[in-house]
């Protein structure tokens, strides 16, 4: 018998010290969409980026391992504060694994940190804050698509290669549209340009005359629309009226998305110079995708969006890391992602860094005159190719406490 007690006595003390077993917590993992659903960014997030997580739910099938997946999803409504309730929420009591999108720099860095160092991953995959993956850097956060840095500094450099070396910048005041003026400027001052003027905006603005008329007599060749959705639809409209492009100054969108070129028009778009992640008229995969989600309920056949792209392809990434790892605890998880390197469907060639960013190449696009669209949402000319390695802030200049 005493044996036998130390015997027991030693298997305990086995299991004991051995090391947690990954496991899928509830055995469901759940992914929280947060974005704007009924303001400015419904169209190029919203009900899209919520069918874009689902498909590729569907699309992971279980990871060959019959993984249940749910999707849930809420609106943020661009308030820090509103988002942080959201997500602590989902932390707490509704055992959410991960958040997903979040457009809005502000309501990405309150979710950055609220769930630095939980069991939560976050995928930013619309939040544009250079800061995610610099001083704000956080061991569960991976940073997809766009973001400030990239949107300031390629875009200037690839306008100012074609002769834009004066500027004026129309500007949203909060965080996305400061940081890209920033890093846009940055670029600007140091490669021998100048930025003869700056407006501020506030968020949902709907009379831009002041501030285009501002531009306008500023004489600057290139007229910065550091904004985003609704806001940079209503700038180019009003810019149309005036004919600023006809007198010989130039709209450079610095986040514009295939949704906002439908929303105003060819009419009003054309000419506008613009940098994105993903177009859904690149190749046959791009293609074939933009295709089923336009089939999607709700979609009635628009196009998706290079954040609602994102949102897929991040959620897929994720999900992946879950079925390889047994886990969906972001100390888990968020390694195995950043092991990735390789082609991506949508995104072409990426690579995910220590810091969090996922690198792939960007795209210099011109919108095309309404003559030169031959069938629905065929709006972009490509210029310029910007490869992975340039198009975003080089790792050792990030100041990311995780890099090594």
């Amino acid at each position: 018998m005493k044996q036998l007690n130390y015997g027991l006595a030693l298997v305990a003390l086995s299991l004991a010290c051995a090391p947690a077993r990954a496991e899928i917590s509830d055995n469901v993992v759940r992914i929280g969409v947060l974005n704007d659903i009924s303001g400015i960014f419904q169209d190029t997030n919203g009900m899209g980026s919520v069918e874009a997580a689902r498909m590729a739910a569907e699309d992971f099938n279980g990871g060959g391992k019959g993984i249940k997946v749910e999707i849930v999803y809420a609106d943020h409504q661009n308030k820090a504060d509103v988002g942080s309730a959201i997500v602590r929420k989902w932390l707490e009591v509704d055992k959410v694994d991960a958040v997903v999108d979040v457009p809005n720099s502000a309501v990405g860095l309150t979710v950055n940190e609220l769930l630095r160092n939980s069991r939560m991953t976050f995928l930013a995959s619309s939040t544009a804050s250079s800061d995610l993956t610099g001083k704000a850097c956080s061991p569960n956060t991976i940073q997809w698509v766009n973001d400030a840095w990239a949107t300031g500094n390629t875009t200037a450099a690839a306008m100012m290669g074609r002769g834009g070396k004066e500027w004026y910048f129309i500007t949203v005041n909060y965080a996305l549209g400061q940081g890209i003026e920033a890093e846009a400027t940055n670029y600007i001052e140091k490669h021998g340009g100048k930025v003869l003027g700056s407006a501020k905006h506030p968020l949902g603005t709907s009379d831009f005359a002041s501030f285009l008329l501002q531009a306008q007599s500023s004489k600057a060749k290139m007229i910065g629309l550091a904004n985003a959705g609704g806001d940079t639809i209503n700038a180019v409209k009003q810019a149309g009226e005036f004919g600023i492009q006809q007198t010989g100054q130039s709209l450079v969108a610095f986040l514009l998305f295939i949704n906002d070129v439908h929303g105003m028009g060819l009419k009003a778009a054309q000419g506008l110079q613009l940098l994105e992640a993903f177009y859904w008229d690149m190749d046959d995969e791009t293609r074939a995708f933009a295709k089923r989600f336009a089939a999607r309920p709700g979609m009635n056949g628009k196009m998706p969006s290079g954040n609602q792209a994102g949102v897929y392809a991040s959620t897929l990434a994720y999900l992946n890391a879950v079925a390889a790892t047994g886990s969906d605890d972001a100390k888990d998880v968020v390694p195995q992602m950043k092991t990735v390197k390789g082609k991506d469907k949508l995104f072409g060639e990426v690579t995910i860094r220590q810091d969090g960013r996922v690198i792939h190449p960007m795209y210099l696009f011109e919108v095309k005159k309404p003559e030169e669209s031959k069938y629905p949402y065929d709006y972009y000319r490509l210029v310029a190719t910007i490869p992975a390695d340039q198009a975003f802030r080089p790792l050792a200049e990030g100041g990311c406490p995780l890099v090594k």
